[in-house]
């Protein structure tokens, strides 16, 4: 391995995309697959996913904590991320090879138990590469150069996982569809940890004790209102990409072969937008880069309100994809700002717990974003693909842009109670160059 790839922002960020690809085909077209396509019911799904979270409340702060604490010559993230491999291969195929014939009772226990496992390997993956990005960047302009390329690489990632799995899926059914994302997966994601060296000062001190780790953590307030204020905005990021199918069949009327452009519109827009946003971090600082994107994203789904075709989707797609670029942009800045801080306070480095706690709270937007569905699915009558009730149009008008906008207001004035000073903020532009 070449010194200039090692630790570089370009050879990390493949890992975004080896895992973003899969996960945004399942985020995308898991609930249309079941409920739309196989018939699983609303309610039996938001059980599934309420199930599946009580789990994730307990597997992702062990997962961190026993991260933080592994000691290997390979370092601490590494082991656990080779180990998941192939497991998350397994796991994601089979959330989309469900037997032929399985229903009602059958069919929810299958996708409550793939999920769960699909989910658990996630998790080793997710809280070991996160939990990579303030060790080997150091820095709030390093880490706003290294989150813009992460993020130019998800939004590709976004792009292939949201336009070409439809195309996959009508070709190979969508077994085939998985074990080829699955195949693409392995590839990036070992030329991705190839290229990684973990710094050997992160793992030398002994690390904190279960019940310190994760009292330091519960205190850290900053910690917690970040967090909060992001899964509401996570929740409107899953909620979007999930409902986008829908919106396309029921409110634009288009043929489910013209979905891939209606997606294209948001993400490819999005990847100079990653730039601005960049350049406005730059400029602001994380805090008010951050709270910045949070006003525009809420303002940016509006416009999906007023979709009436294929053109009038793609204009409101586009205008979304200004909002979706800051939001995937600023987090990972502040983000490690707070971990930073916490090491200066307690002399260890634990971005395992940190990432772990985090993305447990970030990823319970997926139970607002069921309930979100199920509560207005509930008032307009709409129960499955086979049973869409009498004003399907209007349950997913609501969906995909009243809900969106209602949860990143919440967000937004959330985010207006974070301390960090935006001078504070700005002073935190040191760190070795890229």
């Amino acid at each position: 391995m070449k010194k200039t790839l090692l630790n570089s922002p370009m050879t990390y960020a493949l890992g975004m995309l080896a895992m973003m690809i899969p996960v945004q085909a399942f985020s995308t077209y898991y609930s249309y697959y079941y409920i739309e396509k196989l018939g699983l019911g609303v309610g039996l799904a938001t059980l599934a996913r309420t199930i599946y979270l009580i789990w994730d409340a307990v597997n992702q702060p062990i997962f961190g904590y026993l991260s933080d604490r592994t000691r290997t010559r390979w370092g601490r993230r590494k082991p656990w991320i080779y180990s998941a491999m192939p497991f998350f291969i397994l796991t994601f195929v089979m959330i989309f090879a469900v037997p032929e014939g399985m229903s009602g009772m059958s069919l929810f226990i299958w996708f409550l138990a793939a999920l769960i496992l699909y989910e658990t390997v996630s998790t080793i993956l997710w809280v070991n590469y996160g939990a990579l990005f303030p060790e080997l960047f150091r820095g709030d302009k390093v880490r706003a150069k290294a989150s813009a390329i992460q993020q130019a690489f998800q939004i590709v990632a976004l792009l292939i996982g949201s336009t070409l799995t439809a195309v996959l899926f009508k070709a190979f059914g969508f077994g085939n569809m998985a074990l080829i994302y699955g195949l693409v997966f392995a590839v990036f994601m070992w030329m991705c940890m190839a290229s990684v060296r973990e710094k050997e000062d992160a793992r030398k001190d002994e690390p904190l004790k279960l019940r310190d780790a994760f009292r330091e953590t519960l205190k850290n307030r900053d910690f917690w209102i970040f967090n909060i204020a992001n899964s509401f905005a996570q929740t409107v990021n899953g909620l979007l990409s999930s409902i986008i199918p829908f919106y396309a069949k029921y409110v634009l009327k288009i043929e489910e072969s013209q979905v891939p452009i209606l997606f294209a519109s948001v993400f490819v827009s999005v990847i100079p937008l990653v730039a601005l946003w960049f350049l406005i971090v730059r400029k602001f600082g994380g805090v008010t880069g951050w709270r910045l994107s949070l006003g525009f994203y809420a303002l940016a789904v509006i416009p999906l309100w007023f979709g009436q075709d294929l053109n009038s989707g793609i204009i409101a797609g586009v205008i979304t994809g200004f909002g979706l670029a800051g939001f995937l942009v600023t987090p990972a800045v502040l983000s490690g700002q707070i971990i930073d801080r916490d090491a200066e306070r307690t002399g260890r480095r634990r971005e395992g717990m940190y990432t772990a706690v985090a993305g447990f709270i970030t990823r319970s937007s997926g139970l607002i974003s069921a309930l979100a569905f199920w509560v207005v699915g509930m008032i307009f009558g709409y129960v499955s693909g086979d049973n869409p009730g009498p004003n399907p149009e209007a349950t997913f008008k609501y969906l995909i842009s009243v809900v969106p906008c209602c949860l990143l207001v919440v967000s937004f004035v959330t985010s207006l109670f974070l301390k960090i000073t935006p001078s504070a903020d700005r002073k935190q532009d040191t760190g070795m160059p890229i």
